[in-house]
């Protein structure tokens, strides 16, 4: 009797033992089961996963490879209660228990948070919540407010895990967010087919509501495999603003989480495309010294090797002012709602002693946050490009409303794809059923 409870004395001295040992090292002992069920459920379609014990949200994790490998799980913190956050870092591995990793074990460390300092003063700003652990080569993450919580949590897969040095697309365009059931789809299937023309072969598109017609234009598309639909639904976590200005427009946060969609997109597709484009869905980045936006790249970055940023300036078409002749005032357009932008052809002189604002052409490996005008943080020198090599075309409600046409500058650019661009609209038009 005493030899048998001197072992089971023994036994769980050992068990203890190597709990704490674990502990120590920050590994979290788990039911292999049970942990294998929480790291297969599906991640949710609404983008958007509450970090548990808080306010803040995730979005999506990378891998970071300029980082040392740390984990960069794309956030949207309420700055004012920001506490302290933890990492759960989970291998998961299905098809055995060899390899670089044990199967389903999770290690636990303290979380760096970084707010990106451009937030427009909203309560919640968009960050980056960093995660770091030598121990394991995770496959999933989690934050928490607590260090030990596994059961609660809800796990993002980490991307990015393997360093790419050629591309699947060599320009990909990132667009902000659609909202407020937006329904401009004349003009959404124009600037695709202008996008095509000058070398994009990608577009991203963050969707929080549009309309009917613009349903059927985004499924076309996608369909067709040159758009990527993100849904965005921020509005059932939060209350984002119509603006960027809280006192104009208050809310949560800026202008539907545009920064968030911005540097989501850049890490979503550091290792699929060559450069990204950064802009709104009614703007087009325009080169107008070269046919195409490759060429424009291959000249800039000669010019400009180290560079990893290049700003294009942002010049207003006005919606109000037609062109006179009527050329594009195409009958079978007539019942396709949105704006028809190849008939405002004029544009709006600089305004004294104001700075143009300018979008940006980027080499995403050489960036690691955005704001919505300028990089907020990246490697080598930001390059302003010339208007007269490349600018962007805005056509929208005007900032000089009071000029007439005769004090505009008649620009045709858009005109110089007539051939190929019309025909390409209807069939766009066509095959999205309207």
């Amino acid at each position: 009797m005493k030899q048998r409870y001197l072992g089971l004395l023994a036994g769980v001295c050992t068990f203890t033992v190597s709990l704490l040992m674990w502990w120590h090292r920050g590994i979290i002992p788990w039911d292999q089961h049970r942990l294998s069920v929480l790291l297969d459920q599906p991640k949710t379609a609404d983008t958007f996963t509450r970090i548990h014990g808080s306010k803040h949200l995730m979005v999506s994790a990378f891998k970071d490879h300029r980082r040392n490998g740390a984990i960069r799980v794309i956030s949207i913190i309420k700055r004012q209660d920001l506490q302290e956050l933890y990492c759960v870092l989970c291998v998961h591995n299905n098809a055995s228990t060899k390899g670089d990793g044990a199967l389903n074990q999770c290690v636990s460390s303290k979380a760096q948070v970084e707010i990106h300092s451009d937030h427009y003063g909203f309560p919640y700003g968009t960050s980056d919540v960093f995660c770091t652990s030598p121990s394991i080569k995770a496959t999933h993450v989690s934050i928490s407010t607590h260090s030990n919580d596994i059961d609660s949590l809800k796990y993002l897969p980490i991307h990015n895990k393997e360093m790419k040095e050629s591309f699947k697309y060599s320009f990909t365009v990132c667009i902000s967010n659609l909202f407020g059931e937006y329904k401009n789809a004349l003009q959404f299937v124009q600037t695709m087919e202008v996008y095509k023309l000058i070398g994009i072969q990608r577009v991203v598109i963050y969707n929080s509501s549009c309309g009917p017609d613009v349903e059927k234009v985004l499924k076309h598309y996608s369909k067709e495999g040159t758009l990527e639909v993100v849904p965005w639904p921020i509005d059932k976590f939060l209350k984002p603003s119509h603006g960027w200005q809280p006192a104009e427009s208050p809310g949560d946060l800026h202008y539907y989480g545009q920064l968030t969609t911005l540097n989501e997109c850049i890490y979503r597709y550091m290792y699929q495309s060559r450069y990204l484009l950064l802009n709104d869905i009614d703007e087009i980045i325009m080169p107008y010294k070269h046919k195409s936006l490759g060429d424009l790249m291959d000249t800039l970055q000669k010019q400009h090797p180290a560079s990893g940023v290049f700003n294009i300036e942002n010049h207003i078409f006005p919606k109000t002012q037609f062109d006179d002749s009527g050329r594009f005032s195409r009958p079978e357009w007539k019942s396709v709602p949105g704006l028809n932008i190849l008939e405002h052809i004029y544009r709006e002189p600089d305004r004294k002693n104001v700075v143009n604002p300018t979008k940006m052409i980027i080499d995403p490996r050489r960036v690691e946050q955005t704001s919505v005008h300028t990089m907020l943080k990246h490697f080598g020198p930001a390059i302003k490009v010339p208007f007269d090599v490349c600018h962007i075309i805005h056509v929208r409600v005007p900032l000089q409303g009071y000029l007439h046409k005769d004090q505009l500058y008649e620009d045709k650019k858009l005109w110089e794809f007539e051939e190929k661009l019309i025909p390409n609209i209807n069939r766009a038009l066509n095959e999205s059923g309207l």
